[in-house]
């Protein structure tokens, strides 16, 4: 190995050091998932509802906005390493989600019930071989 082979890997090993790690990209991904399904309960019952299902309710653009914030934990997942085909049943979970989702009032139903993103979460749990949240 030359000297500016020797730097470059020096330099590397020093940016994979400082990148952030697998726990802390999970911790970032249940957060997303938390605040998208369960952040807040629903005054007078136990039920709790994420901000997914309160701007669901903006007719047209709620559903496509969630959907897009729901993208991130499969980005990140994909990131992790987790399997193409479990990449695709994340995907499929979100694309059932979005398509319910556009069905005024059973729609908005639906986004409080289905919880896509605690789905999501599970299987990336499950992928990683981590005990589910």
């Amino acid at each position: 190995m030359t000297v500016s082979q020797a730097k470059a890997h020096s330099v590397f090993e020093m940016l994979k050091a400082a990148a952030p790690s697998h726990g802390d990209a999970l911790r970032r991904m249940d957060l997303v998932a938390r605040l998208l399904d369960t952040a807040f309960v629903l005054p007078g019952t136990n039920r709790r509802v994420g901000i997914d299902a309160i701007i669901g309710l903006v007719p047209g653009v709620g559903d496509v906005i969630t959907t897009l914030l729901s993208t991130y934990i499969i980005w990140e997942a994909r990131n992790l390493g987790v399997s193409r085909l479990a990449l695709g049943r994340m995907l499929a979970n979100l694309a059932i989600h979005a398509t319910v989702g556009t069905i005024p009032v059973l729609g908005d139903v639906f986004d409080a019930l289905f919880r896509v993103n605690q789905r999501n979460m599970r299987i990336v749990h499950n992928q990683l071989s981590l005990t589910p949240r």
